[in-house]
């Protein structure tokens, strides 16, 4: 075959080893180094003495990225590899034997590198989905406090339909300090909730104990440090998202897509479209767009391929809530689709079309244009018709 890059190197990554592969025109070296940064910085200097210019390394979990962060300042092109699509002959596998693997596959220019962003945009990243996860602890603790009222015969939940809101956060913190008088608690109510007195007395008549008190105190405890820990976060992602801040405003006029939806999607794929030739390959990265699977002519499962989780939870989410707006595109495209294939078939559908719609605009730096509701029908007149005739 082919040599395509003269001097490469294939690194077999693991937690505390990492098994490097040189290949040269004066033949094939192998070494081993620790994963500490001193080792790591030992491993650079090694690749530039021996005047490499491509290094390619499996996608190991976390592992890659200590490596990845001191090579990359470096005049060198790191391609991190799927594992998936490099695998060696099964029974001929070791450390050494997979470094060799990955370097002779590099030496002919048979590996396709992952997406890697730069370190500013994966700094962001870190922070935008680190963000994710504490709004989705915050959500698991509420559903934890809602039980503990439930084991009270407290059904507040059933009356408030924001169990956090003040209203709900003054009655859980007077259940806490020992009142257990329906009527005062009842009396705490602020706003529309006010009209609801005669139903908030039957729900917060209950049986509070003393290690429910204890509970609850705790729980209000841990979602308050949440909301301040996601707060801090939340101000941290706005300063770095300042040069963004057009695009995101533009990003937020598409039905379903709000201020942080669009934050997280800026964080995944960036402003720089120049990277995805076309929509299509953006979609197909993001696992947004149905999977190829044909044999013998026969198509076969049309399963979504595995793309970013945290993008397509956006995506889908986004789709969600456009699906319940009024008068768009997208809710016509979404409940089209729903009616026919489910509600699950049709979040994915929208997502990667809110995704299209994204590509396009940061593309070409154009405004979201709804097409409307009765896009659809008036595409095809006949056929619409047709439907109504034949559903009477």
């Amino acid at each position: 075959m082919q040599i395509v890059y003269e001097r490469c190197c294939g690194l077999d990554v693991h937690k505390q080893t990492v098994v490097a592969c040189v290949i040269t025109p004066e033949g094939k070296e192998i070494r081993s180094f620790g994963t500490m940064t001193s080792d790591l910085l030992e491993l650079a200097d090694w690749l530039i003495s021996q005047e490499v210019t491509h290094v390619a390394m499996e996608s190991t979990g976390v592992y890659w990225k200590p490596i990845y962060n001191l090579l990359e300042s470096h005049e060198l092109e790191l391609l991190v590899v799927n594992a998936q699509h490099i695998k060696a002959v099964p029974g001929r596998k070791t450390d050494v034997k997979d470094a060799e693997w990955i370097a002779d596959l590099l030496r002919h220019g048979l590996l396709r590198g992952s997406y890697i962003s730069n370190r500013e945009q994966r700094e962001l990243r870190e922070l935008v989905r680190y963000r994710k996860s504490l709004i989705r602890e915050r959500s698991a603790e509420v559903n934890r406090l809602q039980k503990t009222l439930e084991g009270a015969n407290i059904k507040l939940s059933s009356v408030a339909t924001n169990v956090m809101g003040k209203s709900g956060r003054a009655m859980l913190e007077a259940l806490i300090s020992g009142t257990s008088d329906p009527q005062v608690l009842a009396a705490m109510a602020k706003g529309r909730l006010q009209s609801k007195q005669p139903q908030l007395e039957q729900a917060l008549e209950g049986l509070v104990g003393k290690h429910q008190q204890l509970l609850l105190s705790a729980q209000l405890r841990h979602i308050d440090f949440l909301d301040q820990q996601i707060q801090v976060l939340s101000l941290e992602i706005e300063e770095r998202m300042r040069p963004f801040e057009e695009a995101l405003a533009r990003l937020e006029t598409i039905a379903g897509v709000g201020r942080r939806t669009a934050e997280v999607v800026m964080a995944e794929i960036g402003s720089d479209m120049d990277r995805f030739p076309t929509a299509g390959h953006l979609a197909s990265w993001a696992g947004m767009c149905p999977g190829n699977n044909e044999s013998a002519g026969k198509r076969k499962s049309g399963k979504t391929r595995k793309g970013s989780p945290w993008l397509r939870e956006a995506l889908t989410e986004a789709a969600r809530a456009a699906g319940r707006t009024k008068n768009t595109y997208l809710a016509s495209q979404y409940h089209r689709i729903a009616a026919r294939r489910g509600a699950n078939r049709a979040a994915v559908a929208a997502g990667h079309t809110i995704l299209v719609i994204i590509y396009q605009m940061l593309k070409h730096g154009t405004i979201y244009q709804d097409l409307g509701v009765n896009y659809f029908d008036e595409r095809d007149k006949n056929a619409t018709v047709h439907r109504a005739v034949k559903a009477h």
